[in-house]
């Protein structure tokens, strides 16, 4: 529990500090009892980021630790009530039902307020006389460590199974290198990374190659001098507590001057680039004299940091049904004579199938069916208590994975729970988590980086992390876009995410809700009837229902996030939808996108004035968008994007200078006054991505020739002309004159419907473009040369280009290596006419500098 609660308490205590600096009115109305909220927040995060130990020994912190949640978790609604009536202050409209200088809101306010730092301060008494103890128990940790000499673990060939793949595939880069050969092995816990690292030391090749075979356990608690003093130890078959790391390292050297060997270095989750540096430079690497090693990881940034090559970390798949049955049955049917047949067999296959293809689940499952086997009932009790059996404090499945959670840094651990409300084998969509991350404030912009930016790279950490599988990404940079988890992954969050009370579940691990429930996936095979006293939920994502009463659900006051984007809501009354949406006073996201029958946003939307994120994408009966929408002044993303009804955004939307991304705003004539100009754009500049489209009807006058230009976050953009039908030529001219910021980092063109680029797709007036992606276009040439002589000499850095449906595009590789000579990464996919290109370029083809 203490990561998570310091991850929310850090947050409310960064809100805090912006707000007091930012000299927010009203949150200076309460200035003394928000310093006083800060200073107790400052002392309990530190106090709850050294707590892991402590929690267990003592009921009393606990009960504090779950009380300190709760009013942090209301601190944080009585600081986004200030900070909207604060942000709108000046508008005319009424906010929140009430004025701005309405007295009973700041009666109120102050008594929560008071409240709220009452118990914080019993909460803070509380925990305080621990916090010399926790130093204490911390500084004492580590002394006993030398003690701890950690090696290979029992090898039992007989149970390995669906591995010989991995071996030779890594035996070929272990014989094929002629240098110092470094390997990685990465994946989750429990996928058989250390199997296969056995399998090959005990492989008689190897064993044939190396005259010296060393394995050190590189635990988490393991320091650096330890690994040294294990390695020396083992090489020269002696005690050698005297050495200090200096000496340590040159005895290495000379212990292995004239001798090959090979080093396995198990389970390293962190390493000092530095040191092993110095480590690795002692390996011999003389003609005849080769060194390998080998190591394990978690956490593929651990193998870069090694400076092992991506071409040479192996990530094992988990078994498949065949593999995984072989290997069940040798642990279920201990005796050759067992056997089972009929329904016995189906409930063991299911029971089987249930372990998800991973090692450590089917050997300690089917050791657990062993004794059973002849059962049927016993069979079927374990397969129904499956979750149970799985999740339990001894369970070594659990335990494994539960290590790999334990080592997350706080904001990842805390990013990584919200997993717990999506359905087992559930593909998750990047963008709306991380919407749902930025709605609850999980994650906030940081100094350059915006909060999506740094969802994304959160996202790609736990990937590294082997956590998540990824389903679909994005070639050039690895961006996440879709992607699943494992079913015992799965297992674990929701373990912790239960014993955080984020959410809550049932004994098949199913979700329910409870009046404690801050987190919920909903889906139709929910009780309905339970949510009508939820009123602490913060986030509600709704994954397959079809149909609902939105009766069920009552007042949520305390909701941030709505997310509809994976249901169909049939038959749903739109009117009452919205009247029951701007019920939801501090409500931060909201996804409606795909709503069958939506055919406007009514003004009432105005009342959601805590909005952040509004996205409406693939509403293909939406018509018309409220003016009110631009009175939403904390609004960061909206996406009307694939609204193909949609024929224009409402003027004034330039108020809305706090947006960072705005998708399928539609450049219109300059004659229809209710619509969003191109002009409007300039007031933007907090603006990091923009997707517009061009149509036969768009008009760029001369005085909007700049607009782009003076965004200066500017970093993606996007211009679609598919809708240019019967006057393309005179559009795309227009588009043409556009001036564009010079920090603009990817860009996407699509339907151009001409034979050349824009003027300004050139390295002089792009200089930092590193992604450009062409589709669907008439072009003949890249006109990458041009007769303006400083362009001539400047040169690309672009390192990806994508290349899709330019049937008429004549380009030769060699000089397009010439002109972009940083490009790393091309896609290209039905483009006939280009020449000698070094993949495919009829079908889907890729090509990734450095790999054949």
């Amino acid at each position: 529990m203490d990561p998570l609660i310091g991850a929310m308490a850090q947050t409310l205590t960064e809100s805090l500090f912006t707000a007091l600096g930012n000299e927010v009115r009203i949150a200076l109305d309460f200035r003394g009892q928000f310093d006083q909220m800060k200073q107790r927040l400052v002392v309990m995060s530190a106090f709850v980021s050294n707590t892991e130990n402590v929690k267990s020994k003592n009921d009393l912190v606990k009960t504090a630790l779950t009380t300190l949640r709760e009013v942090i978790l209301e601190a944080d609604n009585v600081l986004t009530d200030c900070l909207v009536r604060a942000e709108y202050r000046t508008d005319e409209y009424m906010c929140f039902g009430h004025s701005l200088q309405d007295p009973f809101f700041f009666y109120k306010t102050g008594k929560k307020l008071k409240d709220i730092n009452s118990k914080m301060e019993q909460t803070q008494k509380i925990l305080e006389p621990y916090i010399r103890t926790t130093d204490s128990t911390h500084s004492s940790r580590g002394s006993h460590q030398d003690s701890r000499l950690l090696y290979s673990q029992d090898f039992n060939p007989t149970e390995i199974i669906g591995l010989h793949d991995d071996v030779e595939k890594i035996k070929g880069w272990i014989f094929n290198a002629e240098d110092v050969r470094h390997v990685a092995i990465v994946g989750m816990g429990g996928l058989g990374k250390t199997t296969i690292a056995q399998k090959i030391i005990h492989d008689d090749e190897v064993l044939d190659s190396f005259e010296k075979i060393i394995w050190v356990c590189f635990s988490r608690a393991i320091s650096e001098e330890q690994v040294m003093r294990c390695t020396l130890q083992r090489l020269i078959g002696r005690d050698v507590t005297g050495f200090d790391g200096s000496q340590l390292l040159s005895e290495i050297q000379q212990v292995l001057e004239n001798k090959s060997c090979l080093i396995v270095l198990d389970d390293v989750w962190q390493i000092d680039r530095l040191w092993w540096s110095n480590l690795s430079s002692v390996f011999p690497s003389r003609k005849g004299k080769k060194s390998c090693v080998i190591i394990t990881t978690r956490n593929e940034s651990v193998a870069t940091d090694m400076g092992i090559k991506s071409s040479r970390t192996h990530k094992p798949d988990i078994l498949d049904e065949d593999q995984s049955w072989r290997l069940f049955s040798k642990f279920a049917f201990t005796s050759s004579k067992q056997d089972c047949s009929g329904e016995v067999e189906k409930v063991i296959k299911d029971i089987a199938k249930k372990c998800g293809g991973l090692p450590l689940a089917i050997k300690t499952i089917g050791a657990l069916l062993a004794p059973k086997i002849g059962s049927l009932a016993a069979c079927k009790h374990i397969l129904d208590t499956f979750h149970e059996l799985t999740t339990k404090e001894d369970s070594s499945v659990m335990a494994s994975l539960q290590l790999s959670y334990d080592e997350l840094p706080r904001h990842l651990k805390q990013c990584l729970i919200c997993f717990s409300i999506y359905p087992e084998d559930f593909q998750m969509r990047a963008e709306q988590l991380i919407h749902w991350w930025m709605g609850e404030g999980i994650v906030q912009e940081k100094d350059s980086k915006s909060a999506a930016e740094l969802g994304y790279e959160y996202l790609s950490e736990l990937v590294k992390r082997c956590l998540i599988e990824v389903g679909k990404q994005r070639g050039f940079d690895g961006r996440v876009y879709d992607f699943k988890m494992h079913d015992m992954v799965r297992e674990l969050i929701s373990k912790n995410a239960k014993e955080e009370k984020f959410c809550s579940f049932d004994e098949q691990g199913r979700q329910k809700a409870t009046p404690e429930s801050r987190w919920i996936g909903f889906v139709d095979e929910m009780n309905k009837e339970s949510f009508t006293n939820t009123s602490k939920l913060r986030a509600m994502l709704f994954m397959s229902c079809s149909e609902t009463e939105l009766k069920n659900f009552g007042l949520l006051p305390s909701l941030r996030v709505l997310d509809f984007s994976n249901s169909k809501l049939q038959g749903i009354n739109i009117n009452d939808l919205f009247d029951w949406i701007s019920s939801l006073k501090r409500l931060a996201c909201l996804n409606i996108s795909g709503i069958p029958g939506l055919e406007m946003v009514p003004p009432s939307i105005r009342k959601l004035r805590n909005l952040q994120l509004f996205v409406l994408t693939n509403s293909s009966s939406l018509k018309y968008l409220h003016p009110y929408i631009t009175t939403l002044k904390k609004l960061i993303v909206l996406d009307v994007g694939f609204c193909p009804n949609l024929e224009y955004l409402p003027s004034g939307l330039g108020k809305l200078s706090h947006l960072q991304e705005l998708s399928g705003f539609k450049v219109s004539s300059n004659s229809r006054k209710q619509c969003a100009q191109l002009l409007e754009l300039k007031q933007m500049i907090q603006l990091r991505v923009l997707r517009i489209s061009i149509s036969d009807e768009t008009e760029i006058s001369e005085n909007e020739m700049d607009s782009l230009s003076q965004m200066s976050n500017l970093k993606v953009l996007s211009i679609d002309a598919d809708n240019c039908k019967n006057n393309s030529k005179q559009a795309l001219e227009m588009v043409d004159k556009l001036t564009l910021p010079s920090c603009l980092q990817e860009l996407y063109l699509k339907h151009f419907r001409r034979e050349t680029l824009p003027n300004w797709v050139n390295p002089k007036m792009l200089p930092s473009l590193q992604y450009l992606c062409l589709e669907n276009a008439d072009l003949q040439q890249l006109n990458i040369k041009n007769f303006d002589k400083e362009i001539e000499k400047s040169i690309w850095s672009i390192e990806g280009l994508c290349l899709k449906f330019l049937t008429r595009l004549d380009v030769d590789w060699k000089d397009l290596q010439e002109d972009m000579p940083q490009l790393s990464y091309l896609e290209v996919s039905h483009c006939y006419q280009l020449k000698d290109f070094p993949c495919s370029v009829e079908t889907p083809g890729v090509w990734r500098k450095g790999q054949p």
